[in-house]
């Protein structure tokens, strides 16, 4: 199945208007209903309303859609079939008319194959803690390094092992600069605890970096690490407390593999009374709206 660019995605990109691709994960999985639906649409509204095209990207019946509209947005968001949708499940889902969400490295495939340059998101896969016997890497750091795209990101989640992560990024080659920091962000924290080499100071700084990888033709990734607002995180003293308590029982219960990540996040969600869901809507906010500032400057704007 062929890949689908809305009328609206493909006439921004002809006329080198402004576009910023988002993922569907954090509405068909990441986020309760109907806050999903909510946060995925005021995400495209905020867009349009700074004169950028958002191109929220997902599978409708076996067809990955580059555009999706508010009705198709809503139809993902309330299917209980869904299913997550990774590069390495896009042959799948398509040959069996399968829909679902993209996750990172799913998005930015297609946006990169449909010529968008600038994709925001809210926290980055990574290395899973104990991966020196697991091997549970995410599939995002792989195909971002083959990814030419500027994608903006909190960082990654701090659930994961931040420091083998990081590594994994540097040697993986992929190019991360902190948005005015050269701390490394942990998504639910300003401050992973981890420094970073580089950093940008403004959307134009972050679209000249693109620019220059491009014409270098390094193949893969800009990552924008950009910190959620320090008034709107978790309590640093709390995260680590919460986090602790979670890894503590799921190692109790027995479990790892795939269901690690959703069982965490969930305990750190339960623990928090709900804030932690607070900061992942929040973390999305801020990097939507720096991507659509770097997405301005790349189209020649004023940023």
């Amino acid at each position: 199945m062929t890949l689908l660019v809305s009328t609206h995605v493909r006439d921004a990109l002809r006329d080198g208007a402004p576009v910023v691709a988002l993922e569907s994960t954090i509405f068909t999985h990441g986020l309760p209903r109907p806050r999903n639906v909510e946060v995925a649409l005021a995400a495209e509204d905020a867009l349009r309303a700074a004169g950028v095209v958002p191109a929220t990207i997902g599978v409708l019946a076996g067809v990955p859609t580059v555009g999706l509209t508010a009705d198709q947005v809503r139809e993902l968001g309330g299917d209980d079939d869904g299913v997550k949708v990774s590069l390495r499940d896009l042959p799948v889902v398509a040959a069996q008319g399968r829909s679902g969400g993209t996750t990172v490295a799913g998005t930015a495939f297609l946006a990169h194959r449909a010529g968008i340059a600038v994709f925001a998101t809210g926290g980055l896969g990574g290395v899973h803690r104990g991966a020196a016997e697991t091997f549970d890497e995410s599939a995002d750091l792989p195909v971002l390094a083959r990814t030419p795209i500027t994608m903006v990101s909190a960082g990654v989640k701090s659930i994961l092992d931040v420091g083998a992560s990081l590594e994994r990024l540097e040697t993986l080659s992929i190019t991360i600069v902190g948005y005015r920091t050269t701390r490394f962000p942990g998504f639910y924290l300003a401050d992973s605890g981890f420094a970073l080499d580089y950093a940008v100071d403004s959307p134009e700084e972050a679209a000249a970096l693109t620019r220059a990888r491009d014409a270098l033709g390094v193949p893969g990734a800009v990552l924008v690490a950009n910190p959620v607002p320090a008034e709107h995180q978790l309590d640093p003293a709390e995260h680590d407390r919460v986090l602790r308590e979670a890894l503590a029982s799921m190692d109790a219960a027995g479990i790892g593999g795939h269901d690690a990540t959703p069982y965490l996040l969930d305990q750190v969600q339960r623990a928090t009374g709900g804030r932690s869901l607070d900061v992942n809507v929040a973390v999305y906010e801020n990097n939507v709206a720096l991507a659509g500032a770097i997405a301005t400057a790349l189209a020649g704007g004023d940023g």
